[in-house]
């Protein structure tokens, strides 16, 4: 029986959150605690890329990360920003956050819905005669740069920040007793290899969010129990409130 989960993100801000709703729904117990987190690169790393950032006249933005990094490197570096700048962002909410750093003008601001790159696409490709600079973690596929090569786009992928293990304190290792974990990137599934190098699954239930995080699993010779997204269930809490229902029914 399930009765505690551990999710393997930072807790949700929003009390509306529908990992609140599965909580009450279901009687579980969910944790929030991320296996993974994200560290800056230094201006002394960054420069070995041999990018130059005021060669480019727009950023893509898929995450806050890649915004307060491009943003602290710019700082550290002592780059000012030109106002002419464009930013594209995969979500509004992501647009919004640039507030943090400069005055939000729509104008120079733009945006997609699904939070994939494929839907800001066409919006880029109105903007066609930009050079692009695309913010990214040292851990990343390709995806990014083969759309944009597809749509004959100039741009650069520049790696901002790191993606590291956020290691478990001997408590913390010493109270796992968790009955299903949830992940959401391969560097996560690596985490848990990393703190627990015995790892034994026995009855402890995963599951999983995106293709590459399923296959991290199998290839580190885990069980998986639940991989989303799906026709039938787009989201990971979507996914997880059917599971765990399914389970109440056994």
């Amino acid at each position: 029986m399930i009765k505690k989960v551990l999710v393997s993100q930072p807790k949700p801000s929003s009390e509306k959150s529908p990992y609140y709703d599965i909580a009450r729904e279901s009687g579980v117990e969910l944790v929030f605690r991320p296996f993974i987190k994200v560290e800056a690169l230094s201006a002394k790393a960054f420069r070995q890329q041999k990018i130059s950032i005021l060669d480019h006249t727009a950023v893509v933005f898929t995450s806050r990360h890649a915004i307060d990094h491009f943003f602290m490197l710019a700082k550290e570096m002592r780059i000012t920003i030109p106002e002419s700048m464009k930013y594209f962002c995969v979500t509004e909410t992501i647009a919004l956050y640039i507030q943090k750093y400069v005055q939000y003008r729509k104008r120079k601001v733009f945006f997609g819905t699904t939070g994939k790159i494929q839907d800001l696409l066409p919006t880029m490709v109105k903007h066609k005669s930009e050079k692009y600079l695309v913010p990214m973690s040292d851990v990343h596929n390709d995806n990014v740069k083969n759309l944009l090569d597809s749509k004959k786009l100039q741009h650069t992928e520049a790696v901002m920040y790191r993606t590291v293990s956020n290691d478990f304190t001997e408590e913390e290792v010493k109270n796992f007793d968790y009955d299903m974990l949830i992940f959401f990137s391969p560097t996560g599934i690596d985490a848990l290899m990393k703190n627990f190098p015995e790892f034994d699954q026995g009855d402890i239930r995963i599951g999983t969010f995106g293709p590459s995080t399923a296959k991290a699993v199998e290839e580190a010779g885990l069980t998986l129990n639940l991989q989303a997204p799906s026709e039938q269930y787009p989201s990971m809490t979507s996914a997880l409130r059917a599971y765990l229902k399914e389970e109440k029914k056994k």
